[in-house]
């Protein structure tokens, strides 16, 4: 499963704000028709399960004892944001891809402003997540949100165009999202981060590691049900949003681990053979008993591995941090002169 791209679809003629409307509803309708349509397994891309609902869910998620990964990234870059900084020549520009509620970033934006005056880009598809990332961050004194309600690439594109001559940009991309991308497209996705960035920019990557099965499932289908909810969500996402006809409680929340992919995957499984119509993307489609739709990956790594991805992707690998309780890494990348991308 790789996470989509789109471009923009024609709305001559309409307003901003109604030709956003339209193209969100139009690409979220076709991405849905192509998704379901798909011979052998049937998928939804991950980032569909962001709305305002499951953004909350997922924040709750964090905070869950079973899902150990925000808790050791916000170790992580709480104890080494100083040291990070060391490697960033004044004046530096942040750009975050996914910034969710920005409560982990406020430890590098802290020590930040203790040297100079930062502009702080969150780039995130949720609105309220947006919202909340410039409420969770408004008190810092010497820092800047400009919030971005684009795409990962599109928000850094535009970042990049307003940066001044003589600015270091640094970009976060923590979490594990780049484990939701197949290996090769988050290489690609990597490259292309690579592309928009100059000598002397920083990529901060975060990526969870491998860890025992017995560890990872529990983090995935949480015995409250936060999980489950959070992935049925997407399912009363189409209904609310595109007229669907999803009855959610015949589904259920499943969680599988693929050892040759090193990668949790999440699915909905179709509990009885049943037939749903989505209005909005003109489309039918049937499920049969025990068949699932695919909605989310999550590879997994191991630390040797990632400078090679670095060095693949246009990076050096400067320096990797390892949390001694939850096992993730941060991991610093920087853009030498001469350093380019190979296939």
């Amino acid at each position: 499963m790789s996470m989509p791209d789109f471009g923009a679809l024609r709305t001559d003629g309409l307003s901003p704000r109604v030709q956003r409307l339209a193209t969100h509803v139009e690409v979220f309708a076709q991405t849905v028709r192509e998704g379901l349509s798909k011979p052998g397994q049937k998928e939804l891309p991950s980032i569909y399960l962001y709305d305002e609902i499951g953004t909350a869910l997922f924040e709750t998620i964090t905070l869950l004892p079973e899902y150990g990964l925000t808790r050791a990234d916000e170790r992580l870059f709480r104890r080494y944001s100083p040291t990070i900084l060391e490697h960033l020549p004044p004046p530096v520009v942040v750009a975050e891809l996914g910034s969710g509620s920005g409560g982990k970033t406020r430890w590098i934006l802290e020590a930040l402003a203790r040297r100079e005056p930062v502009v702080y880009y969150p780039i995130d598809m949720s609105p309220s997540a947006l919202t909340k990332c410039e409420r969770t961050l408004s008190s810092l004194g010497s820092v800047s949100v400009v919030g971005l309600e684009k795409s990962y690439l599109e928000g850094l594109s535009e970042v990049a165009s307003r940066r001044r001559m003589g600015e270091t940009l640094l970009v976060l991309f923590l979490g594990s999202t780049v484990g939701n991308f197949d290996r090769p497209a988050a290489e690609d996705f990597l490259r292309e981060i690579r592309r928009r960035l100059l000598p002397g920019d920083a990529l901060v990557l975060g990526t969870d590691l491998e860890k025992p099965v017995s560890d990872l499932l529990p983090a995935y289908d949480d015995p409250t049900g936060v999980t489950a909810a959070f992935n049925l969500n997407l399912l009363a996402r189409i209904n609310r949003e595109i007229d669907g006809d999803f009855v959610l409680r015949n589904f259920a929340h499943e969680v599988r681990y693929d050892e040759d992919e090193r990668r949790i995957e999440m699915h909905l499984r179709s509990r009885q053979k049943q037939t749903v119509r989505i209005r909005a993307a003109d489309f039918t489609c049937t499920l049969q008993a025990g068949e699932t739709i695919w909605t989310e990956a999550c590879h997994k790594y191991v630390v040797e591995e990632i400078p090679g991805i670095a060095r693949r992707t246009g990076f050096v690998c400067e320096t990797q941090w390892v949390d001694g309780e939850w096992p993730f890494a941060e991991n610093l990348w920087l853009v030498r002169p001469g350093s380019t991308s190979t296939p």
